[in-house]
């Protein structure tokens, strides 16, 4: 008789067949961007690039949008990839300078000091010397190119770490 007893079972408590909405789905969804940006931040890369695709998806493909996919492609090793986005970004907004300070840190792992070299002051004239971080990149690529065993005689590696909102900063690591 036990089993032919209504216990409530796998049904959902307001009586429907689904499992329970606790989701208010009148609210606006969190921004592609935004979510990219928080999982660039905890190391989740790929995760990072298919939130990026979906803000692409959503607002279409702006300075923001491929500067991020350029910069979680920076940080997955794909430089190639990296370089070409972040240049079409550059190409959509001169004056973005993310961008520019991105595509500087794709030159330097790709061992074009020189080039990277220009990109740094042009990404820290666009930010008017204010962010610490280019700065810093433009110092680094400034002392590499005058002594290009650099890393080599302060046996430095060369790291990129996430700072802010799509830009990063090259550290040296001993």
């Amino acid at each position: 008789m036990t089993a032919c007893s209504r216990t409530g079972g796998l049904g959902a408590p307001g009586g429907g067949p689904y499992a329970p909405g606790g989701v208010d789905r009148t609210q606006e969804a969190v921004d592609g961007l935004t979510v990219g940006h928080r999982l660039m931040a905890v190391g989740e890369y790929e995760l990072a690039l298919k939130a990026y695709y979906r803000a692409a998806g959503k607002t279409g493909l702006n300075v923001d949008v491929l500067s991020a996919i350029g910069s979680a492609n920076l940080k997955l090793g794909r430089l190639g990839q990296a370089e070409t986005l972040l240049r079409r970004a550059i190409a959509m907004d001169e004056k973005f300078a993310p961008a520019w300070n991105n595509l500087g840190v794709v030159l330097m792992e790709t061992g074009n000091t020189g080039e990277a070299e220009r990109v740094f002051r042009t990404a820290y004239a666009l930010d008017n010397g204010e962010s610490a971080q280019i700065r810093e990149n433009l110092r680094l690529a400034l002392a590499k190119l005058e002594n290009p065993a650099y890393d080599m005689e302060n046996n430095t590696n060369f790291a990129l770490v996430r700072r802010g909102s799509g830009e990063y900063r090259l550290l040296a690591t001993p």
